[in-house]
């Protein structure tokens, strides 16, 4: 037979120990708790999880693979149908080990593996932890004087804005001025010409007269 390379094998061969292993996942999920050896219980323990996440799963595939593991059809309703809703909002750990006894004969360390069946109750959050989420999520609160430097700072240019925008209206009015008194300026040397261009028609005219006269 060859030796087994990690930990010891439970029964004379690998097939064996599939067996015995099935056989007591059964016991376990029949009567939600068993004694047996400690060694056992340990061996048992990861094969027992594995197929309670099957059974929480809760597909036509998960319940052949059970079934073929277990080779018991009620034990594997047991699963599917009871145990997996019952820990259903719990993430791992589905079950429990504790020391019992030392059996009578052989002095073998006995123990009671169980399926941990009680509701999740979610943890009460520590004093520290809330203080400092309440903390987090409070708005920070600045200082006056770096309030009041920030009114200053605003403030300023807000009034800077203001001067310049004034500036600007000024230039745009004094503008204005130039562009519609520009026009009077050019139209005075135009009135001067024509009243002299008259008054030289006018001692035209006078002479012209004189001259007739005569």
């Amino acid at each position: 037979m060859p030796k087994p390379t990690k930990g010891p094998r439970l029964g004379g061969g690998p097939a064996h120990e599939r067996l015995m292993l099935a056989n007591l996942a059964v016991a376990l999920f029949t009567h939600k708790s068993i004694e047996t050896t400690e060694t056992k219980a340990k061996r048992l323990r990861p094969l027992a999880e594995r197929l309670v996440t099957f059974g929480k799963r809760g597909d036509l595939a998960a319940r052949r693979r059970v079934l073929s593991i277990l080779r018991n059809k009620d034990a594997t309703h047991e699963l599917f149908a009871i145990i997996a809703p019952q820990v259903e909002s719990r993430e791992g750990g589905y079950t429990r080990i504790t020391k019992t006894r030392f059996r009578k004969g052989d002095n073998a360390s006995m123990a009671q593996i169980e399926l941990v069946l009680e509701p999740v109750n979610p943890k009460p959050k520590s004093a520290k932890k809330t203080a400092a989420a309440v903390a987090a999520a409070a708005p920070v609160a600045k200082p006056a004087a770096a309030v009041a430097g920030e009114d200053a700072v605003e403030f300023d240019a807000l009034e800077n804005e203001s001067n310049a925008a004034e500036m600007v209206e000024t230039e745009v009015v004094e503008t204005e001025t130039v562009v519609e008194e520009s026009p009077v300026a050019d139209e005075a040397p135009e009135a001067e010409a024509a009243s002299e261009a008259e008054s030289a028609q006018d001692d035209v005219a006078e002479a012209d007269a004189e001259d007739d006269t005569k």
